[in-house]
């Protein structure tokens, strides 16, 4: 499974319009995704004090089979391989969805469902 952290606005937009497509897939070509392990750092680095945001569990198999290119490519200022879409995804390639939220000393966690 991928992981996308998502603005409310772009979650908005992809339930009414059947497909996921954030801002950097026109300005950069891809969708920015993390792996489970992943989660954590993005939203500290990312989105510190953000309200209303959400999570989305995306099942990468349906990606590739609805034609929809998945590369892992080194991000050096992480030290690890991150996962990019190369495309708009489906709602139906999404498996789950949870807010994701700080808490009041402004640490996320994950959804009780990913925790080990």
């Amino acid at each position: 499974m991928l992981y996308r952290i998502a603005e409310p606005a772009d979650w908005a937009q992809a339930q009414q319009t059947g497909i996921f497509a954030s801002p950097n897939l026109a300005a950069e070509g891809f969708i920015h995704c993390s792996e489970q392990h992943q989660i954590l750092e993005t939203a500290r680095r990312y989105y510190p004090g953000r309200m209303g945001l959400w999570l989305l569990e995306w099942d990468e198999a349906a990606l590739k089979a609805a034609g929809v290119r998945v590369e892992r490519e080194w991000v050096e200022s992480r030290q690890q391989h991150f996962a990019h879409v190369f495309g708009p995804v489906s709602l139906q390639a999404i498996r789950r969805v949870w807010h994701l939220g700080a808490d009041a000393t402004g640490e996320f966690h994950l959804p009780p469902e990913l925790r080990g």
